[in-house]
């Protein structure tokens, strides 16, 4: 099967850096959100992005001008029925993924393969609210998509081998680099990074170094381009916390939130996105 047309649902960060990595590769791709609104601003966001790009010498004006064509918006799943491939880019939030899934499912081909773009969230779990498990797979991206290039394809127990290599292709033509992964919460990524995260916010509880020290630590110690607190401002402090309450659910104790990450959270400092977080971003 040659995949020719992707369907984005989500028009966030994540939603909006996939979009545009398959836009660049030469996609025809569908970016849906709740609410025009939101889609709007999420193509607004890869228009900021690839003039940046321009201004940097890495894109031309027509380049842009054919990658943007590229790029159509909806608010309506119905859309979604021409696409070849849904990627799945919503809060994490499992009953949100799965009601979109329950009705993709009615609305969608029996041929579409469905792919999410959780984090955390056990595939074979997902799969469930589909009826075709076999086109049902894990496309985990990192932040931010348009750049970083791992993907990970996370096989669920349904998933044929044919829907693993479509989708390595895909990933591929994007640019990225693809590792199968086999079904587990939190996969391979977020089972080794939010430890580390949830330990360097236990070593600033416990007073053991400043956050500059911290973050240095593991930039001239381990050759992180960023410290752990750094990275948890940039991936959002609430999305940390969900991750890892998520694997303590599933795998136990050793992923309990630190304490500090949940007063933070609850306080509104969450990182980047808010202006505020272990660092300051006015």
């Amino acid at each position: 099967m040659e995949i020719k047309r992707i369907a984005v649902i989500g028009a966030g960060i994540m939603g909006g850096g996939i979009a545009q990595s398959a836009a660049q590769s030469g996609f025809k791709v569908l970016l849906l959100d709740m609410s025009q609104d939101y889609a709007a601003a999420g193509l607004s966001k890869i228009k900021e992005r690839l003039e940046r790009r321009i201004t940097e010498g890495k894109l031309s004006h027509s380049e842009k001008e054919v990658i943007l064509s590229n790029i159509k918006t909806s608010t309506r799943l119905d859309d979604c029925r021409s696409a070849d491939l849904i990627i799945e880019a919503v809060t994490e939030k499992e009953n949100v993924k799965r009601e979109i899934f329950r009705e993709l499912d009615r609305l969608c081909p029996a041929e579409t393969i469905f792919a999410t773009n959780t984090s955390t969230i056990p595939i074979t779990r997902l799969a469930g609210a589909a009826k075709r498990p076999e086109g049902f797979i894990g496309m985990h991206f990192m932040n931010p998509a348009y750049s970083m290039r791992l993907v990970e394809v996370i096989r669920g127990v349904g998933t044929s081998e044919e829907t693993v290599n479509i989708i390595k292709a895909v990933s591929e033509r994007m640019g990225k680099t693809a590792v199968v992964v086999e079904d587990s919460p939190g996969f391979v990524s977020n089972r080794v990074l939010m430890p580390m995260i949830n330990e360097a916010i236990f070593c600033l509880q416990e007073g053991l170094s400043t956050k500059e020290g911290i973050d240095t630590v593991m930039k001239l110690g381990a050759n992180h381009p960023m410290g752990p607190l750094e990275l948890a401002d940039f991936i959002g402090l609430d999305t940390c916390l969900e991750i890892l309450e998520i694997l303590e659910a599933e795998l136990g104790e050793k992923f309990r939130p630190c304490p500090l990450l949940k007063r933070m959270v609850a306080a509104g400092k969450l990182g980047r996105k808010s202006a505020e977080g272990f660092y300051g971003y006015r």
